[in-house]
């Protein structure tokens, strides 16, 4: 650590040294009140120019005992001293101004912080046609005001950390005290501070350094809504804010809980209750119809109606390649299609998911390359993909869809159940944070919220879904 100097002079060399070809960086010398001389350094457009001049300059100048009272010469009230230079300069460039006295072994930092960024907009990946319109934007204290703007109590702490050794990227970790369990806060804070790593550049980038075990299921929940994240803390779990990110972190993140909508919430809950039941079976379809069309058509036709099984035949033939081959590749071409539509503009995007579809199978029909129930099959896999609330799943059951396919094509029907089995085995293994992936199935509650949306009478009876007293009740086996 480098103590700020007496001599002022060796501080303006210190900083212009670390700060050396930064053309954007307004650094100024002038002369007090009481003749000492006065050195700030700002980068311009990250800090408020004109407040700091208005405010910050002129007070100095006008004000000759500054030397006893900062606060006599500052107008602004959100100060704080330090005399670590190094630390002064992460201010800088965080956006706010260092203020370097003649004769003081103390800099004065000033909050003035002036980030561009974009308004708050609706939600783009999160669609409600019920409720709230307002997402996250990328400016982390905008983020944070709109969790605060839904809970409005002193108990919602909120913990500020630096990640990336490189971009010291602004993080916060917020939470419900005496809702949410603190050995989880305490395990997710300590593994944000072990992040070795240059940059931090995307709430993405630390959802993969909080995994905890190889595996394509997502252990946390991203979202770009505040009413979500808010119910998430109500809940006892834990919000990860990330600056420069749109997207915030919740844990512990169990699986259905990526089943659920912030609209199950705005509706009746015999409504609520049937949509979610309909996402759940569609989830299950989006990974195991393929698959078990090609374990039926190629080995066990008889499963099927005469009729149903003599019209897949025959619609087969002529067909030049196996069932798994148009399988796969029409998967393929659908899943390449997807990623055409996501990266063209909005205003065609949608349409060429949709009428590149059916041309192109249309025309593979017609040419003879596939027949028309794979292209029906694969069309019910991708809408059934499209239902499910969180693109995160979405993308583990996508990739996990192609490996009971190939495992569905050597070992027919038998080969379906044992992906199957792997699946579940697997999801049983997997814990969010010390909380059972597959939770609270097991429990006596263990339908509480999860295939159906109780009355939110009964639910606010209940004690939060992720409180302590649920691990407890967890390690004593309940």
């Amino acid at each position: 650590m480098r103590k700020v100097s007496k001599n002022l002079s060796e501080n303006i060399k210190y900083i212009n040294e670390k700060f050396k070809d930064c053309g954007d960086l307004v650094s100024r010398e002038f002369t007090a009140g009481n003749g000492r001389k006065v050195f700030i350094a700002y980068f311009d457009d990250l800090s408020d120019r004109e407040m700091l001049e208005r405010q910050v300059i002129h007070g100095f100048m006008v004000d000759v005992l500054f030397e006893q009272n900062t606060e006599n010469a500052l107008i602004t009230a959100d100060i704080k001293e330090n005399n670590d230079i190094d630390s002064c300069i992460e201010e800088i460039l965080s956006g706010n101004a260092a203020v370097f006295v003649e004769k003081r072994e103390k800099a004065v930092i000033v909050s003035a912080k002036k980030v561009p960024s974009r308004g708050v907009n609706k939600p783009d990946a999160e669609i409600s046609v019920q409720g709230p319109q307002d997402a996250f934007t990328e400016s982390m204290r905008t983020n944070t005001v709109l969790i605060r703007r839904r809970i409005r109590s002193s108990r919602l702490k909120c913990i500020q950390l630096k990640l990336g050794r490189t971009t010291l990227t602004d993080t916060a970790v917020m939470y419900l005290d005496g809702t949410a369990d603190m050995n989880v806060v305490n395990k997710i804070i300590t593994k944000l501070k072990n992040i070795e790593t240059d940059s931090i550049l995307d709430s993405g980038y630390t959802e993969q350094f909080l995994k905890t075990k190889r595996t394509l299921f997502p252990l946390v929940q991203m979202t770009e809504r505040p009413d979500k994240t808010a119910a998430g803390l109500i809940e006892g779990r834990i919000a990860i804010v990330c600056d420069n990110s749109p997207f915030v972190i919740l844990a512990p993140a169990v699986l259905f809980s990526f089943y659920q909508a912030s609209e199950d919430y705005y509706q009746t809950w015999q409504t609520a209750s049937f949509v979610r039941m309909i996402r759940i079976i569609a989830g299950l379809a989006a990974f195991t119809l393929p698959g078990l069309y090609v374990a039926v058509a190629m080995y066990d036709p008889s499963m099927l109606p005469a009729e149903l099984s003599l019209h897949i035949a025959g619609a087969r033939t002529g067909v030049p390649v196996s069932t798994m081959t148009e399988v796969t590749a029409l998967e393929l071409a659908f899943e390449t299609l997807r990623e055409a539509g996501v990266r063209m503009p909005a205003a065609v995007g949608g349409t060429l998911g949709v009428v590149g579809g059916i041309i192109i199978g249309q025309a593979a029909v017609d040419a003879g390359l596939v027949s028309p129930m794979v292209v029906i099959v694969t069309a019910i896999t991708g809408i059934c993909g499209f239902s499910i609330p969180s693109q995160q799943l979405t993308s583990a059951y996508r990739l996990i869809k192609f490996a009971v396919i190939a495992v569905s094509a050597v070992l027919g029907i038998y080969g379906f159940m044992l992906s199957l089995i792997c699946v579940f085995i697997h999801l049983c293994s997997l814990e969010s944070f010390g909380l059972p992936y597959i939770y609270p199935l097991g429990r006596k509650s263990g339908f509480k919220d999860t295939f159906i949306r109780l009355p939110l009478k009964k639910q606010s009876e209940n004690e939060p879904a992720f409180s302590p007293d649920m691990y407890n009740s967890r390690k004593n086996g309940q």
